[in-house]
């Protein structure tokens, strides 16, 4: 087998891509640096996007079943192609924005900008495709819907930037992240109510939960080069942080269902189950904590990507709640 750096360019993965992912097995030599882009060698992140949407379409349909149609498949659908592309673009924007960051850290120089894969001018072409695509999905929706969505450009646009002026860039992400509670709520129910912000909080916090310990693997490399984040910020004292995310997390999960289902008059099986989900995702969150150890990249990267269960299990009690 031929050394990574005798690979051809476009043949060299990324360096914290999943290993034997398909992007690097079976796409075209050519589509490569563009997938890569759009992290499509690594899915973990759509899925934390594509998550919040189920939060948010699953806890309407609760708070009044009878509203339940064909058209929340559509909804379900729609979310799911929206955060490949949506995530997509974001994750191109960010590489051109970092571009000359990601060239110093050891982990992000394989990326496509770095390595000389592509050009700006061909990652922000690609950008603008996956974003026309995504808006296409958007415009779909009602119009209350798709003001929010549009709304949601801010914080993406501002995101690659907060690690420059904030401690906080995982903060920017999570407003961005859980944006989908949201819009699918809303693409459900026609307006917002209040039981969806409490289950926006909860993902907000998740987010700086899951993306603290994600940044933990480019501590060092940020201390050399001035980037600031959550995990410099906390340093040893991030696991009770992380202890604190996984509380707020849990207690605004479970106001939200309550909120949701008590109103309506849901029966006790109904309200179990959801709140059963709830207690599976901080049980998953706390496993996550135990075995949290800031000094591995690799095991803070494993756990990181371990979150799609975690956002996965509430969702499926949902789901059957609404069975229920």
């Amino acid at each position: 087998m031929p050394d990574r750096l005798d690979m051809p360019e476009a043949s060299r993965p990324v360096a914290d891509a999943e290993p034997g992912n398909w992007v690097d097995r079976f796409a075209p030599a050519a589509a490569r640096p563009y997938l890569r882009l759009s992290r499509a060698d690594r899915p973990a992140g759509s899925w934390l996007l594509f998550i919040p949407c189920l939060w948010g379409l699953l806890l309407a349909i609760g708070a009044n079943p009878d509203s339940l149609q064909r058209w929340d498949a559509w909804i379900a659908g729609g979310c799911a192609l929206g955060a490949i592309l949506m995530r997509g673009a974001g994750c191109t924007w960010n590489d051109i924005a970092d571009r000359h960051i990601d060239a110093r850290v050891a982990r992000t120089r394989s990326r496509p900008l770095p390595a000389g894969q592509v050009t700006v001018a061909q990652a922000a072409g690609w950008m603008a495709l996956q974003a026309a695509l995504a808006a296409a999905i958007l415009f779909s929706f009602n119009s209350a819907t798709i003001l929010i969505g549009l709304a949601s450009l801010l914080p993406v646009l501002v995101y690659p930037f907060a690690k420059r002026f904030t401690w906080w860039p995982q903060l920017f992400l999570g407003v961005a992240f859980n944006w989908g509670v949201l819009l699918a709520w809303t693409a459900h129910a026609g307006a917002l109510d209040w039981p969806a912000l409490p289950m926006y909080l909860a993902g907000l916090a998740w987010t700086l939960f899951y993306d603290t310990i994600y940044a933990h693997q480019d501590r060092e490399d940020d201390a050399l080069i001035g980037v600031r984040s959550t995990a410099r910020l906390f340093g040893a004292r991030t696991p009770a942080w992380l202890a604190g995310f996984l509380a707020a997390a849990v207690g605004l999960m479970a106001a939200a269902v309550v909120a949701a289902f008590v109103p309506r008059g849901a029966s006790g099986l109904a309200l179990g189950l959801a709140l059963a989900g709830v207690w599976a995702f901080g049980w998953h969150l706390w496993w996550q904590l135990r075995r949290f150890d800031m000094s591995d990249p690799e095991r803070c990267l494993a756990l990181f990507r371990s979150n799609r269960t975690a956002g996965l299990l509430p969702a499926l009690f949902l789901a059957a709640a609404l069975l229920a």
